[in-house]
């Protein structure tokens, strides 16, 4: 166990500031000259070649296994990968996010010094004045913390940065490989990570029987349902920590262990408790919290730091309030602030500050290309009057504004019939690596089956909370949640938009990433079903004289439960751009700066056009075997046998 001592208040804030501009961790100096000079767990492995890939070498203190004095050599990457699929920046990338990350995380450091002292006072308990900002700042110092993840090199953060509405940050992973590389380079996760902005108002996950529809619950399946903790977007901060392919802690405990050595550990005991980290660590902790989640030598054991019944108690309560501190950050005006064009549009009732082809395009949103019946904008839609006059929304909404924060989606699922996209990197984790753990056994025989697998608690998800659910499955095979569409145009303000020629920020749209700008996105909607595409195609082999996403769309990875609403909306390509024009006014920052949209210090992409944007990088699907038995074959089986 390692020991605690007291220290002066002055000393530790001067400590911490300087420790936090520097790179690498900020465990205290007792806690490092405390560290047993032995290997970690992972170590036990015998060294096995791996093919490599990037430069490691300018990863420093951050590098696999190294603790202060000691240092271990980093296992090999995980590179299973054909050529092409992982970007050749991927390395100098991941280090510049992270670079990125320490420089907010700092300035998360300066805010904490600046509130003040924080305390309960009255009865009920309520910190008085700065509750609100207490326990924001201790969410944006755990969401920009490295050392939350086995080898201190990933933070929530690290899929999520602020300059693309707290969504993925890297452009050549949003052009290939589509999911992003865990705390152990380079096993990758499964989809495209969604945003934080709005997340927290997703309500707990309910089936509305009259509807014959799930609403609810976080990540793109719902399994972050929100059951315990009334949240769902606290209880999706919960996974990704121990997700065997993100930060890959291998039990919850880790993560608890990780914030008894913060620096910032004394602000998370002044708000939930001081004895909140009063637990007696095994002496072999460390070791077991470096070693990723999935290693063989764990078995099927989730919980292998031996805690005692009170203390695993203790630290199942001190993981609520992680999730509680990251949800009520997310939910603040430094992620979520309604300050967009369209909220000015909402608030003024003299003057229009919408272009006139973004008014148009608002028209569009709510009328013809039918959106708002998913994307909710808090107004009625507008009403069209039958052909030949209804080829556009001619007529006036007179319907006063239902909702002033209107969130862009109806916290549904959809199966809108998306391609199986064969860059994500998903597919190809077939078979061990360093750690004997396997991501993928099924390869291309793996499916999304989304909404559907999560209620059979299947694959890759996690368990349903909620026996009743489990006969809605064969509904739901497919469907994703509906995401707000508020900020999906947002983009480092050095790279104004999404669109190619640009200047632009590559970005990646859907669960699986397939589309690479909105002008495609809205086409998809627009011309999906049109019976001119070559439908039967998988993504790569359209016909001869066909253009992938602008001609020819492939056929859906999963065909049941295809929503029908759109697909072939009859929209002009004029109006498809003023659609495109009309979701850039939902970007926050028009009416006060985005916290942190300067931070990007990448580079900017140029040249081409929206309509063909990331067509140089698709590759053909492989001949695909029948979807795995134990995705599609787990009762209720799926209405229509899955392709």
């Amino acid at each position: 166990m390692r020991a605690r001592h007291a220290v002066s208040s002055l000393i530790l804030c001067t400590g911490i500031a300087v420790a936090l501009l520097l790179p690498g961790r900020f465990l205290s100096a007792q806690n490092r000259s405390m560290t047993k000079q032995r290997p970690p767990v992972w170590a036990q492995y015998r060294f096995m070649s791996a093919p490599d890939f990037g430069d490691e070498r300018d990863r420093g203190d951050r590098g696999h296994g190294n603790h202060g004095d000691r240092e271990e050599p980093p296992p090999p990457p995980y590179n299973p990968y054909p050529p092409g699929i992982l970007p050749p920046d991927l390395s100098s990338e991941l280090d510049r996010v992270y670079r990125e990350i320490q420089g907010i995380e700092a300035e998360a450091v300066m805010e904490w010094q600046a509130l003040g002292p924080v305390t309960y006072t009255g009865n009920p308990p309520i910190i008085k004045g700065n509750g609100y900002r207490a326990i924001r700042t201790l969410g944006k110092l755990m969401n920009f913390d490295t050392n939350i993840s086995p080898f201190r090199d990933i933070a929530c953060s690290s899929c999520h940065m602020p300059y693309v509405a707290f969504g993925p940050p890297i452009p050549s992973v949003n052009l290939t490989m589509i999911a992003y590389p865990g705390s152990y380079r380079f096993r990758a996760g499964k989809r495209n990570p969604q945003r934080y902005t709005y997340s927290p108002d997703f309500p707990v996950l309910e089936y509305n029987t009259t509807q014959g529809a799930f609403f609810g619950g976080n990540f793109w399946d719902s399994r972050a349902t929100g059951y315990e903790l009334q949240s769902p977007d606290a209880h999706q901060s919960q996974g990704p920590p121990v997700d065997t392919q993100e930060h890959m802690f291998p039990d919850t405990a880790c993560i608890v262990y990780r914030l008894s050595l913060a620096a910032y550990r004394p602000l998370f005991e002044q708000i939930w408790g001081a004895d909140s980290f009063d637990i007696k660590w095994p002496h072999d902790v460390e070791d077991i919290c470096e070693t990723p989640g999935g290693a063989a030598i764990f078995g099927t054991n989730t919980q292998p730091v031996r805690l005692s019944p009170e203390d695993r108690t203790k630290s199942n309560n001190d993981y609520n309030h992680w999730a509680q501190s990251v949800s009520f950050f997310e939910r603040g005006d430094d992620v979520s602030p309604f300050t967009s064009k369209f909220d000015a549009f909402l608030k003024s009732s003299t003057t229009n500050p919408l272009s006139a082809d973004e008014m148009a395009g608002y028209n569009l949103f709510r009328g013809k290309a039918n959106c708002n019946s998913c994307h909710l904008d808090g107004r009625s839609t507008a009403p069209t009057p039958p052909p030949p006059q209804g080829s556009a929304p001619n007529s006036m909404d007179t319907g006063a504004a239902a909702d002033t924060r209107p969130l862009f989606t109806c916290f549904g699922s959809a199966n809108l019939g998306l391609p199986l996209n064969p860059r994500d990197a998903f597919y190809y984790q077939t078979t061990p690596d360093f750690f004997g753990f396997t991501a993928n056994p099924f390869g291309f025989g793996y499916r999304d089956l989304g909404l559907g697998t999560f209620l059979r608690s299947g694959f890759g998800s996690w368990p349903n909370p909620n026996a009743s659910w489990v006969q809605y499955a064969p509904t739901s095979d497919g469907k994703m949640q509906v995401s707000t569409a508020r900020n999906v145009a947002m983009t480092p303000a050095k790279c104004p938009t999404t669109e190619a020629p640009g200047p632009y920020f590559q970005k990646e749209f859907f669960h699986n990433g397939y589309i690479k700008s909105l002008k495609q996105l809205v086409h998809f909607y627009n011309t999906r079903d049109r019976k001119d595409y070559d439908h039967p195609a998988t993504s790569g082999h359209c016909k001869p004289g066909f253009i992938e996403k602008v001609n020819c769309w492939p056929m859906p990875e999963v065909t049941n439960n295809e929503d029908m609403t759109v697909g072939d909306l009859m929209l002009t390509d004029q109006e498809e751009d003023q659609i495109v024009a009309f979701l850039q006014t939902l970007t926050d920052g028009f009416t006060t700066p985005y916290p942190d949209i300067n931070t990007y210090t990448g580079a900017c992409m140029q040249g081409g056009s929206a309509k063909t944007q990331g067509n140089e990088f698709l590759i053909p699907t492989p001949p695909l075997p029948p979807c795995a038995s134990a995705i599609c074959g787990i009762p209720p089986l799926p209405t229509t046998p899955i392709p």
